[in-house]
């Protein structure tokens, strides 16, 4: 297949004169509240959100531009729903959505954390787990909505309780990855900017 390279990088840079329009948020304050290392909880009843290095702090918004407050509040809401307990750390040693999962199900007093890179993509997990394993995978973030986010975190919140839980159905779009191939990689990159290798994760409050 003939592929226009010129085409190509007009909208490459295209695209990155778009987020950086967007996401050009690095002087402006973040809502979330930094309250030093995260430790592991003791509390049975909690369910660790782990977002990625530049969550709502360097981007503000989702790949189908979700603000990243409204989705935090989603999640939030749907744990507590169901009787448990929210809590939010930031991961800053990965950008991987399933070592930010593995992550937040370590640190997490019931054993079941939430991974969420900046541009949407998120996991639920199980500290037992291996990283690349999970309890439910949601790759397509442009698919997901606030409706979606709060039902991922009531399910959490149900694998929590060690309930019987019927995984959130999604549906699947081929033209996806083609359509936002280029905003994922460039998403990525800045999200990957910001790790700091061995640093340990920070335990977050958050202002919504």
């Amino acid at each position: 297949m003939y592929v226009d390279e010129d085409l190509l990088e007009e909208i490459t840079k295209r695209v990155i004169e778009e987020i950086n329009k967007k996401h050009k948020t690095d002087d402006l304050p973040s809502y979330f509240i930094e309250n030093g290392v995260a430790h592991k909880g003791k509390n049975i009843k909690e369910v660790v959100i782990g977002i990625g290095p530049a969550f709502g702090k360097h981007i503000k918004k989702t790949i189908n531009g979700l603000d990243h407050k409204d989705v935090i509040k989603e999640i939030i809401a749907g744990i507590e729903e169901e009787g448990m307990v929210p809590r939010i750390v930031r991961v800053l040693k990965t950008s991987d959505v399933a070592f930010i999962g593995k992550e937040a199900a370590l640190l997490s007093g019931s054993g079941i954390g939430i991974g969420l890179q900046s541009k949407g993509t998120t996991v639920i997990h199980q500290k037992d787990l291996y990283p690349l394993s999970n309890l439910e995978l949601f790759p397509q973030a442009p698919l997901l909505n606030l409706e979606l986010y709060r039902e991922i975190g009531k399910n959490a919140a149900r694998y929590a309780k060690g309930m019987m839980v019927k995984p959130i159905l999604i549906q699947n779009d081929y033209m996806v990855r083609p359509k936002y191939q280029v905003k994922a990689a460039i998403m990525h990159i800045k999200e990957t900017e910001r790790i700091l290798k061995n640093a340990q994760s920070i335990e977050l409050a958050v202002d919504l």
